[in-house]
């Protein structure tokens, strides 16, 4: 699976793109954010306010009992504001 960061998130990850193979328990979105969370103390970072990270699965926005899959792509960012 292909994970994107964006924005501060990346610079808390430390970095733009990852790809890590799937547990078998992980079957959501908010599953995968937990996961995520364990990988690093900057993933934990990152993560650790829910109500700030936005989520989109294969380009398309999605809630945190999305269904994933092994080959999707997921985006991970903070809302965005336009001006």
């Amino acid at each position: 699976m292909k994970v994107l960061w964006f924005a501060w998130l990346r610079t808390r990850v430390g970095t733009g793109e990852e790809t890590i193979a799937l547990p078998d328990s992980v079957t959501d979105v908010a599953g995968l954010l937990d996961f995520l969370a364990q990988r690093s103390p900057g993933h934990a970072e990152a993560l650790k306010n829910r109500n700030v990270v936005r989520v989109a699965v294969n380009q398309t926005y999605v809630k945190p009992d999305h269904a994933i899959t092994d080959g999707d792509e997921i985006a991970i960012f903070p809302p965005v504001t336009g001006g």
